[in-house]
């Protein structure tokens, strides 16, 4: 080392007689102060000058990391310890992949802007780029390093990346599968051959994923032990590359094994705290039936919440397999240890800058002094979530000893309210003006509060309301709001003013029920005169009128999610009743169905699908006016035609006369995919179905509508609340059939 060879020639110059340290000083030395130098040297003022010692504060400082050289020279017993520090790295970039994305960038090189330039750091930067590449499937990637070193004694550092090629699977071979068909285990494994239109949604690309080769026969394995081969072995995939076309084939060895039934399943406690018999209930393994390892682990869960439920929240349950090759057969065996019953000693809230602790802590199941139940953790974290008023809520147990836990309640506070002063572009109203105040938790109090002043080439609305999920923290809510709006339709325009209030109640955590009134004053203007040529006996259903009506609904909900639920059912069913001292007399029953999964566990990344139903049904029992029939069209119903733009029935003319219906039904299936995850931006598919019936007898024989549209949509959490942009077509429109390929919304649930 340079060090060694100058401390020796130092040592050579000294004179033969013993010299003494009068004292120590450093040259070129920043990033480490004086004072710690001074504690890291081995030999010190007043000490016998040393040649070791020097050698060994030398070597110290070397392994700071911070410098390229150091030497030392003496005069008159002055040690000095001259230092050239590592320049800094001003800059630094990757070229050619990834050139955009930050977050891949900062993982793989992991030097920042402002780091000593260390070349062992830049190496081992290159080795990480070429292993992310090898993970997607680039072979022969090379990376090069270039450094710049500028006027101000800094250096740029880029890495210039050129991607290699990807090989693809032309074809997978299995041999030894004689019990199941490889079309079974195939769509688990994430090396899969390449189909044509490979490139298409859905198909197999063919793209070899290195990452996951030795994950795959551990894949196909567990499938087969589904269908109880528990010998199952598969061996490692033997792969022949084609460097020229860069192709590959690969094969799979397999040995099946027999097919285990099970023979019998016990259940051992090592104290007993449960009756077995409610254990056996949530058992879903069958005697007699070949064994599953996935149902094997569910029960195994299952057994351990149904403990757990009941306090003892650090169960385990080990589960064993007995198995008997001679008769084919294993017994299954659930070794239960409780442990001890565990109470809640605290709840400590963390992250609410702005909720009040208290609109927190009336979503939990779980408070201090309460017997432990993961049931009622699980229920309180989703009940978080429903609220709306948090991006993200977890709870952390923190176990304090056998029998007392803390819960951590741990959250990060969404956007809840805005103020809006501007204009935009609405998909059916043109253009927007509007000013407008919302919270959904005014001062953190879970209060939700609206002031609305909007007004559009097709609608003007005016509406202040105000409602408490949770009156005085009650399960009992209440509403009121007051509004007035103008909307035009294509053919007529309906005004209304009106006012609602009620008041509701949690019966159970999933389950709520809601009692209103509602009354509006509503006339119309502008109206198509085709409706009278017609038919003449329309025109009683444009005249003005009030409506004095009662609402009573029952809703469902146990999704983990307000704007973005990944698992759960809502169902709702509401009931209206109009005709109470009022002009219009008419009955209504609205009923919806949404099922919401994560495909997360799956498919190994955030994928959503959802299913969404509705029917609706009108029943005239004096007046139903025309506004207060149905129509389907837009968000909500079917995509691609424009919004509440059918039913219609054909004039004398041949125009298209829009009419309100008493019955329609949609369902729509959509799955949602991550997009960007960081910016909360996710890409949705989708198809809708629907029908109407118009069911007016005046009108004559009207055919019922069916109508089907799909397309794509983006979802984002934007500044101002969820907004999603839908793009949409029509599934064989009609001739007369008004077409919306565009259409947005905000604030709604995806």
């Amino acid at each position: 080392m340079k060090f060694l060879k100058v401390a020796s020639a130092l040592f050579l110059s000294l004179p033969l007689f013993a010299t003494t340290v009068t004292d120590v000083k450093f040259v070129g030395m920043v990033h480490i102060s004086e004072s710690i130098a001074k504690s890291m040297l081995k030999i010190h003022k007043g000490d016998p000058l040393d040649l070791e010692k020097v050698n060994k504060s030398v070597t110290t400082f070397f392994k700071q990391g911070y410098f390229t050289d150091i030497w030392v020279t003496e005069e008159n017993g002055v040690l000095t310890f001259h230092f050239v520090e590592k320049p800094i790295i001003s800059k630094i970039e990757m070229t050619g992949w990834k050139e955009s994305d930050k977050d891949v960038q900062s993982s793989l090189l992991q030097i920042k802007k402002g780091a000593l330039f260390d070349e062992k750091r830049l190496i081992a930067a290159k080795k990480r780029i070429i292993a992310a590449l090898s993970q997607e499937g680039k072979i022969d990637s090379v990376v090069e390093i270039e450094t710049e070193y500028l006027d101000n004694g800094s250096v740029a550092v880029t890495f210039k990346v050129n991607e290699g090629e990807t090989i693809i699977i032309e074809e997978i071979q299995y041999s030894g599968n004689k019990g199941l068909e490889p079309e079974v285990f195939e769509p688990q494994i994430a090396n899969k051959a390449h189909q044509w239109m490979g490139w298409f949604w859905g198909r197999n690309d063919g793209k070899m994923k290195l990452a996951e080769m030795g994950y795959d026969p551990l894949r196909i394995r567990d499938v087969y032990m589904q269908y109880g081969y528990l010998d199952a072995k598969i061996d490692e995939p033997f792969v022949r590359v084609d460097f020229d076309s860069y192709t590959a084939q690969m094969s799979y060895q397999m040995v099946e094994g027999i097919v285990y039934r099970t023979s019998g399943i016990v259940l051992q406690q090592s104290k007993e705290v449960i009756d077995e018999s409610i254990l056996r209930e949530v058992v879903k393994l069958q005697v007699q039936e070949p064994f599953n390892i996935k149902t094997f682990r569910e029960d195994a869960e299952r057994i351990k919440t149904k403990i757990a439920d009941l306090g003892y929240a650090f169960v385990q349950v080990v589960p064993d397999l007995r198995k008997d090759k001679e008769n084919e057969t294993v017994e299954v065996v659930f070794r239960i240890i409780p442990g001890e019953k565990v109470y809640i000693r605290n709840v400590v809230i963390a992250g609410n800058s702005r909720t009040l602790d208290r609109i927190i802590r009336r979503e939990l199941f779980l408070g201090p002094g309460e017997r432990y139940n993961l049931t009622d953790l699980r229920d309180s974290k989703n009940s978080l979530g429903r609220s709306g008023f948090f991006e993200t809520s977890t709870i952390e147990e923190k176990r304090i000893d056998e029998r007392t836990m803390d819960l951590i309640v741990k959250v990060k506070e969404a956007p809840t309210g805005n103020i809006q002063i501007g204009g935009g572009y609405g998909s059916y109203g043109g253009l927007l003006l509007s000013v407008g105040v919302n919270d959904r938790n005014i001062f953190g109090s879970g209060i939700n509060v609206g002031l609305k002043l909007e007004h559009s080439q097709r609608t003007q609305n005016y509406s202040f309301n105000i409602s408490n999920p949770r009156l005085n923290d009650s399960d009992f809510s209440g509403n009121f709001s007051i509004y007035r709006s103008i909307y035009e339709y294509n053919d007529y325009t309906v005004n209304s003013d009106g006012v609602s209030m009620g008041v509701g109640h949690r019966f159970t955590r999933f389950v709520t029920g809601y009692l209103g009134y509602n009354y509006a004053r509503v006339s119309y203007d502008n109206i198509d005169q085709n409706y009278f040529v017609l038919n003449p006996q329309l025109k009683q259903y444009f005249e003005s009128y009030d409506k004095s009506s009662v609402l009573i609904s029952a809703n469902f909900d146990n999704t983990d999610d307000y704007y973005l639920p990944r698992r759960g059912w809502a169902i709702s069913q509401s009931f209206e009743k109009a005709g109470i001292g009022a002009d219009a007399n008419f009955f209504k029953s609205r009923s919806t169905l949404n099922k919401y999964n994560g495909l997360q566990e799956y498919i190994g990344f955030d994928a959503i699908f959802r299913w969404k139903n509705r029917y609706y049904a009108a029943a005239d029992t004096g007046f139903l006016p025309q506004a207060e029939g149905f129509y389907m069209g837009g968000l909500g119903s079917v995509r691609g035609y424009e919004s509440y733009s059918l039913p219609y029935i054909i004039d004398q003319n041949g125009n298209a006369v829009r009419v309100s219906a008493t019955q329609t039904a949609s369902s729509n299936i959509e799955m949602s995919f991550p997009l960007v995850p960081k910016a909360k931006m996710r890409f949705s598919l989708f198809y809708d179905v629907g029908w109407i019936h118009t069911g007016r007898p005046e009108l004559g024989n009207v055919p019922d509508m069916f109508r089907m549209g799909y397309g794509a949509g983006l979802e984002w959490f934007s500044p101002v609340g969820p907004l999603q942009l839908v793009f949409a077509n029509p599934v064989n429109p009609e001739s007369n059939d008004k077409i919306s390929h565009f259409e947005f919304t905000i604030g709604q649930r995806f």
